[in-house]
């Protein structure tokens, strides 16, 4: 059985949410980011605009020595753009990491950085995040480690400690760790961010289904489908499913068809939402202290800077 399928099988099936980044996935979800309804992007480039050097020069911090920056989940890399530049203001050059499933996002980010940004190295690495990680232990001790957007939001708690502990794992004292959590707030407000007036979102939701045909050879009718966002109070998430518009029986190579009723969905992928103090149990569960908190200015969006605790 084909890993990216085996949640199918579960009594609320499931699909891995890096399933959405293949070349339409990731084109669609740059859409995302500059719909009106999404804030998300809004509100985090404004912290990144107003505070950047100030981030690196906290990161940077005690030290004369070269901050390098590696991005897990980099995408096109706009965003972190605006804090390298603040590294090449400070140090004149910067040395950046860019790591990402999508082979399309990253080579755009390359061909783009290039003619932008000149003074950037930049060194891709197309892995997954955990692949990802010995490259980070060869970077040096200082090293600045970032974890923007919402991903972080998209694991369970317990996933999530797994991940940062392994990165905690891989630094050396100095480095630091830019972690971005989305904030807390009304269904009203968040629901549209992952339901659009435009249908992108839907588009995205079900490209998924479009892959899994493709790659994995099953017969997904994908009109037979449609995207739902889901507000969970108990688990504080934003949940995406794929709801079956009627009933029928889905093929999966190398194991049984997977049967569906009309109104069951597949989840696709969970958005949890934060409040400070899940956000110090998820650090300190993970072997970071939080240092300091950059908030945009409606108080939507956090970016937070960490640094190893200390072992003693």
């Amino acid at each position: 059985m084909v890993g990216a399928l085996q949640g199918l099988y579960e009594a609320q099936p499931t699909l891995p949410a890096w399933l959405f980044y293949d070349e339409r996935g990731s084109e669609l979800f740059e859409q995302i980011t500059e719909l009106p309804e999404y804030y998300l992007t809004r509100a985090e480039r404004w912290i990144l605009e107003t505070f950047a050097d100030d981030i690196v020069a906290r990161a940077a911090e005690g030290t004369t020595r070269p901050l390098h920056v590696v991005e897990l989940g980099a995408g096109s890399a706009k965003k972190s753009q605006i804090l390298l530049d603040a590294v090449v203001r400070r140090q004149g050059r910067a040395l950046f990491v860019p790591v990402d499933v999508s082979g399309t996002a990253l080579d755009g980010a390359v061909e783009r950085l290039a003619r932008e940004a000149p003074r950037v190295e930049v060194r891709p690495v197309r892995s997954n995040h955990l692949a990802a990680l010995p490259t980070i232990r060869s970077m040096g001790p200082r090293r600045l480690v970032l974890f923007l957007g919402s991903s972080i939001g998209n694991y369970e708690d317990d996933e999530a400690v797994a991940l940062l502990s392994a990165v905690s794992r891989v630094l050396l004292p100095g480095a630091a760790l830019l972690l971005g959590t989305d904030r807390r707030k009304s269904p009203e407000v968040l629901l549209p961010a992952y339901d659009d007036a435009a249908g992108v979102t839907a588009a995205f939701n079900l490209n998924v289904l479009t892959r899994l045909n493709r790659d994995y050879g099953t017969d997904f009718v994908v009109d037979a489908w449609r995207h739902e966002a889901r507000w969970n109070e108990g688990q504080s998430r934003v949940e995406m499913h794929l709801v079956a518009r009627e009933d029928q029986d889905v093929r999966v190579p190398a194991g049984p068809s997977v049967p569906f009723g009309a109104g069951s969905s597949i989840h696709t992928e969970s958005s949890h939402k934060y409040d400070r103090a899940q956000v110090e149990r998820l650090l300190s569960a993970s072997g970071f202290v939080r240092e300091h908190t950059f908030t945009d200015d409606q108080e939507r969006f956090d970016l937070h800077l960490a640094r190893l605790a200390d072992p003693s």
